[in-house]
């Protein structure tokens, strides 16, 4: 049912690299998650119908909780947890594993692709992610790091990217 041609995946940025950090009243963050909602509803009426997230803190649990919120105005959609290790929440606070388990409880798909850390497992786990798309939604702010790197990873693998622009 679902093909690499109706699969768009996310990358983002973490709270460190977002002006306002973990305030997400600001409301610069609020436009942001508009626009998550607006591009999601976008690539749906295009024919996207499964969504992948790394499921990282900050930018990837604003794009999860978006297609959670699409998911229940149409029934069609489908969320892949994309986890890049299973050690991935384990430095997290207490409130940011309760948020990330309780999207993995909601998600219709998990996909831990290695069972331990590994300094490449992010990157291994944005590659699966572009793999397996056609489209990628990225919030980026133009600095070096997984973000651009899967963007630029993504451009050449031909996927359609479309920014939503961090300032």
């Amino acid at each position: 049912m679902y093909q690499k041609e109706n699969t768009c995946c996310f990358t983002g940025h973490r709270p460190m690299k977002l002006p306002w950090g973990a305030n997400e009243s600001d409301p610069r963050c609020l436009e942001l998650k508009a626009e998550i909602a607006a591009r999601l509803e976008g690539a749906y009426q295009q024919g996207y119908r499964k969504f992948i997230c790394g499921m990282a803190i900050g930018c990837d649990m604003y794009f999860a909780e978006a297609v959670l919120e699409l998911r229940a105005r149409y029934g069609d959609v489908c969320l892949e947890a994309a986890i890049p290790c299973g050690a991935q929440p384990e430095r997290w606070h207490k409130k940011e594993r309760e948020r990330y388990n309780e999207l993995i409880d909601r998600a219709d798909e998990v996909n831990v692709l290695q069972v331990a850390y590994t300094p490449d497992c992010m990157m291994k786990r944005n590659k699966y992610m572009v793999d397996n798309s056609s489209m990628l939604i990225a919030c980026f702010d133009g600095r070096p790091g997984g973000t651009m790197s899967t963007i630029l990873y993504a451009q050449r693998s031909g996927l359609s990217v479309l920014i939503c622009d961090i300032e």
